[in-house]
């Protein structure tokens, strides 16, 4: 069985864990760990407070609707989830992580527009 980084709980909530296939759990946000645990017993992520860079979500409808949220690592590593109240597990990462670390993801136009903008500027 795995043990808890963490000795206090702030929010427990059912999640996704997205990877290839998406993975059914629980995501725990306490004083020392983002940690999300699989149903299956061998499905499990721990991450410190120390080694979350930035908590990267996407909204919609002006932040009426967050489908998920990915949690960056230091090494470089992104872990996306899904969860029922996505906007109490993220204001619960803010007492953790520096709130300018919360940032939106970009959306399909700024995307499109970035790489069309980095396609003219290599055929110059």
């Amino acid at each position: 069985m795995v043990e808890s980084l963490n000795s206090k709980a702030d929010v427990v909530e059912k999640a996704v864990y997205h990877h290839g296939t998406g993975t059914y759990g629980q995501i725990m946000v306490g004083n020392k760990a983002f940690e999300f645990y699989g149903d299956n017993v061998n499905h499990y992520l721990q991450i410190p407070w120390n080694e979350v860079n930035k908590v990267i979500a996407s909204l919609y409808f002006k932040g009426k609707y967050i489908p998920r949220f990915a949690v960056q690592t230091k090494e470089g590593k992104m872990y996306i989830f899904s969860s029922k109240e996505p906007k109490k597990v993220l204001r619960a990462c803010r007492n953790y992580v520096d709130s300018n670390d919360i940032v939106r993801s970009l959306t399909f136009f700024q995307v499109l527009k970035r790489n069309i903008k980095r396609i003219i500027k290599a055929n110059k």
